[in-house]
């Protein structure tokens, strides 16, 4: 069982592995032609164009990340009560507006972006970083109440009771016994929240108006530019901040029980 244990995890970081070692040597690459294994001459002019301090990867990359970390963080505190009140309710209660709620992530993505540009458009958030995160609050909210609701089917709500009989005030209580009991939970909502935002292409496009520049829209538009070894370096740089963020709160959650 141990010998199969270990099997399965090394195939399993192989095939994670895998892709990012072939798009690190993609991005060196200079010419790499059918059938070569390998690259025929390795450049580092991709790498270099990239860190450019007049390149386009440094604002794309904040505003991926102020965009990401703001709908992970909204989309965390709409999805607290909702999923609370979900996890109360009877189960045919709960699949009735557990299917609402996921109603966004049903709609075809192309008709659902279209309604949200035109109402945008008439509430002055189109072209903005506002409108940009509200318009990635709609498939990043329905994940994390989804996730939320989970946490609260097993959390224990008398715990808050002691802590009020004990003379707790409600902010005492949510601070100091409702989020450090959820907090795995919580964390895992919101990291999941950053990761749909931070891949949102569609909705960044025309919502945004291509003035709130991030990581897709730059990765897109090198990929139709037939620069291979700049997509790959992109897509490197794209993935690897999800990647860090994902290893550090992995790390953290070992030790703590949802």
């Amino acid at each position: 069982m141990r010998a199969a244990r270990r099997t399965l995890t090394a195939a399993l970081i192989l095939g994670a592995a895998l892709p990012l070692a072939l798009l690190l040597v993609w991005s060196f690459s200079l010419r790499w032609y059918y059938p070569a294994l390998l690259p025929q001459e390795f450049s580092t002019r991709a790498w270099e164009a990239l860190l450019a301090p007049s390149g386009q990867v440094s604002p794309a990359l904040r505003g991926s990340t102020w965009v990401a970390g703001v709908t992970a963080l909204l989309a965390t505190l709409i999805a607290l009560p909702a999923a609370r009140q979900l996890a109360r309710e009877r189960p045919l209660t709960r699949a009735v507006l557990g299917g609402v709620i996921l109603a966004p992530l049903v709609l075809p993505a192309f008709a659902g972006v279209m309604g949200v540009q035109v109402a945008f458009i008439r509430l002055g958030l189109a072209d903005t970083p506002a409108g940009v995160v509200a318009a990635h609050l709609i498939p990043a909210t329905p994940y994390a109440a989804v996730l939320l609701t989970g946490t609260f089917e097993v959390y224990d709500a008398r715990f808050e009771e002691v802590a009020r009989t004990l003379g707790a005030r409600r902010a005492q209580v949510f601070t100091r016994v409702t989020l450090p009991l959820l907090l795995p939970g919580v964390l895992v909502a919101a990291l999941l929240a950053f990761l749909v935002s931070w891949s949102e292409y569609l909705l960044t496009l025309i919502v945004g108006g291509g003035q709130v520049s991030t990581l897709p829209l730059l990765l897109f538009a090198s990929a139709q530019g037939g620069d291979y070894a700049l997509t790959a370096a992109l897509s490197l740089v794209y993935v690897l901040p999800a990647l860090l963020i994902f290893t550090l709160v992995a790390g953290r959650l070992r030790g703590w029980r949802a």
